[in-house]
């Protein structure tokens, strides 16, 4: 499963570097928001899962209120407070829409793990 980590890109597995599931005209989910959720799990904050994505509050913060939004239904919980009160937390329905996306994101890469091996063989190496 990919993970952003302070300051460093998100490492992507060979063979799937994006995949976007569309819901609905206004909803989709990708490696992006996936993971931004997975970061607000982990650290229980929107801005310190944005920040170690390297985009701002602002940003972070409109991603929640897209997939909130979106998806029709409360993903990521945020309460204010500030620093020792404030905080973030995925819902219920929030960490089952971030496992099952990170289950297909496994399922396509094991279906397509024999074309790309195919490719990467036929690639010239430089």
């Amino acid at each position: 499963m990919p993970r952003a980590s302070a300051g460093r890109a998100v490492q992507r597995p060979v063979g799937l570097s994006h995949l976007r599931v569309t819901l609905s005209e206004n909803f989709y989910l990708g490696p992006g928001r996936a993971d931004l959720m997975e970061l607000i799990a982990e650290t229980g904050s929107i801005a310190a899962a944005g920040k170690r994505m390297g985009m701002s509050y602002k940003r972070a913060w409109s991603l929640v209120q897209a997939l909130n939004d979106g998806f029709g239904a409360t993903l990521v919980e945020a309460s204010r407070g500030g620093a020792a009160q404030g905080g973030a937390t995925l819902t219920a329905t929030g960490a089952e829409v971030l496992r099952r996306y990170r289950h297909m994101q496994a399922a396509t890469s094991a279906a397509i793990a024999g074309d790309v091996s195919a490719l990467l063989d036929m690639a010239v190496k430089k």
